[in-house]
């Protein structure tokens, strides 16, 4: 930082500490607190929208990894018990239709999301600290500006002997006035804009992230779909009659007979 700019920062951090103590009024934006309010809020929710479009993106790489290692495992159960049997042929069907479910996640969803949807995203958050340093800048010329006001009204109200203070304090005035209101009246007109961009901006990620979603849906129901028929057709009926929790609590018990398990 120059000399010139530690300068400025002493006598902002000055003018802060007098405001505080009322001794310098402080200008009160209305119009800019409320846009600076609604864009706040729009930063805040991009922000947690990548967080979250990334953790979704994790989960469902995760979710599809997970369940090839699950369907391998049944089929090592089903397969060291009787290879021929339809559980095994099922266990076998399950395993390679999650196998090529990871796959096509992989191949054919992974790019088109990080393009469509994570891409825009780092983009318009990108875009966060540039505003950010706008508006920082523009509440440091409202300091300046509170500054020489302050002092303009001390030499109006206490003449000067020297006839050049009132004018030199009137021109700061006039300049730091003109600097503040040049980058206020910018920010309260484009940040309006900018949030009315969000909506034409985010559509095509948003049908992207649907589309997706369902060619998900839609990929993974018709591989496992081929797995249902190593199963009986009353397989269906029979657990929504109870008749399977029947079942497997049957085994249970059977297997709570064991000495191993506790049986006698």
């Amino acid at each position: 930082m120059s000399w010139t700019g530690f300068k400025k920062s002493l006598n902002r951090a000055g003018t802060t500490v007098l405001q505080k103590t009322g001794q310098i009024e402080r200008t009160v934006d209305r119009e800019f607190a409320d846009e600076e309010s609604k864009y706040r809020a729009f930063e805040k929710e991009c922000q947690a929208l990548q967080k979250d479009s990334k953790s979704y993106n994790d989960a469902m790489r995760a979710m599809t990894a997970a369940q090839a290692r699950l369907a391998e495992t049944i089929e090592s159960f089903y397969g060291a018990a009787d290879r021929t049997s339809d559980s095994a042929m099922a266990s076998h069907a399950f395993k390679n239709a999650v196998q090529d479910l990871d796959a096509s996640v992989q191949r054919e969803l992974e790019a088109p999301y990080r393009t469509t949807i994570m891409e825009p995203l780092g983009k318009m958050n990108a875009y966060f600290p540039i505003i950010n340093e706008h508006i920082s800048k523009r509440n440091k010329k409202l300091l300046d500006y509170d500054a020489a006001r302050s002092k303009l009204r001390k030499v109006i109200e206490k003449p000067s002997d020297d006839p050049t203070k009132l004018p030199k304090a009137q021109q700061e005035h006039d300049d730091a006035k003109e600097v503040f209101e040049l980058l206020n009246d910018q920010l309260i007109g484009e940040l309006p804009q900018l949030l009315d961009l969000r909506v034409p901006y985010f559509d095509p990620s948003f049908e992207a992230m649907i589309r997706m979603q369902c060619k998900f849906a839609e990929e993974g129901y018709e591989k496992l779909s081929a797995v249902r028929r190593y199963f009986a057709d009353n397989v269906r009926d029979d657990y929504a009659a109870g008749q399977l929790d029947a079942q497997v609590e049957g085994v249970l018990q059977e297997m709570k007979e064991l000495s191993i398990c506790g049986g006698n």
